[in-house]
């Protein structure tokens, strides 16, 4: 069946699409042309830098799978996941309910056809909700009286921010939305956040070649950050072990027997509790 017919109403096959191209590396099925093609490109470009890109979205699935699991060990029922993506293997529900029985989750973003998939995966599930919003208005996500209703925002709760935030291009923005996010924390709550980290050693070529494919994309473009700007996202909280570090190595189910290289490129990933 060709993609207009696919698509859901008001969605543009064309258009390239992060979630979608997320869900074709992750070997998913929720995926149209464009998306396969873009997705081919930084997949190609991830290797003349010598990473796998499957593996880097694997690893990133790993560390959102490893964090809700900490955190619903340790007492955390409550769940907010701000762009969520498509439905995939071992989603947030899944994982927190495995380990606290009656957790309650919201997953949140503004594709319609996330939104299509995750209501139609969860109409049976009433402990999670699908809810239309905008990471860019953390504020409209918190007050939607449907979130309000699911989320007792008195008592402490987990927002996840998963290879979100780089989508986010202007640093005041990023900062912005961090900043009101911490705001509507109570004491308790969790930050889990992943984020492509750069450095100076990245070639020019790779970085603009980059930008290109996801400036065609419906997120309007993608910035790497330092060390540094993304550990200032977790600023008042206190930062959970091993600290901010490549996401393969955050507690590994498996001892991790490769040096961590602070200095490299990929995605970092911290978990920050609210004092």
């Amino acid at each position: 069946m060709d993609d207009s017919r696919r698509a859901p109403e008001g969605v543009d096959p064309t258009i390239p699409n992060i979630a979608r191209m997320y869900d074709y590396y992750l070997g998913g099925k929720d995926n149209f042309a464009a998306d396969r093609e873009a997705a081919e490109k930084m997949l190609a470009i991830g290797r003349q830098m010598g990473n796998d890109g499957r593996e880097v979205a694997r690893e990133n699935r790993g560390f959102l799978r490893r964090a809700v699991r900490h955190l619903a060990e340790s007492g955390i029922t409550q769940f907010v996941d701000i762009g969520a993506g498509l439905p995939t293997q071992e989603n947030v529900h899944q994982v927190a309910r495995r380990h606290a029985p009656g957790s309650r989750v919201v997953y949140v973003d503004n594709d319609p056809v996330v939104l299509t998939h995750a209501r139609a995966l969860l109409a049976d599930n009433p402990e999670t909700i699908v809810a239309a919003g905008d990471l860019r208005d953390p504020d409209a996500v918190f007050d939607d009286p449907g979130v309000r209703a699911h989320i007792d925002f008195t008592r402490p709760f987990a927002v996840l921010l998963v290879s979100v935030l780089h989508f986010v291009t202007d640093d005041e923005d990023a900062d912005r939305i961090t900043a009101r996010i911490r705001e509507r924390m109570v004491p308790g709550c969790h930050l889990v956040l992943s984020h492509i980290r750069t450095n100076d050693e990245v070639a020019e070529e790779a970085v603009v070649e980059s930008k290109k494919v996801y400036a065609a994309t419906s997120s309007g473009g993608l910035v790497g950050r330092p060390f540094k700007r993304i550990e200032s996202f977790f600023d008042g909280l206190e930062i959970l072990e091993p600290g901010l570090v490549p996401v393969q190595a955050w507690r590994p189910d498996v001892p991790w027997d490769v040096p961590v290289d602070m200095d490299r490129t990929g995605i970092f990933g911290a978990v920050g509790r609210m004092p």
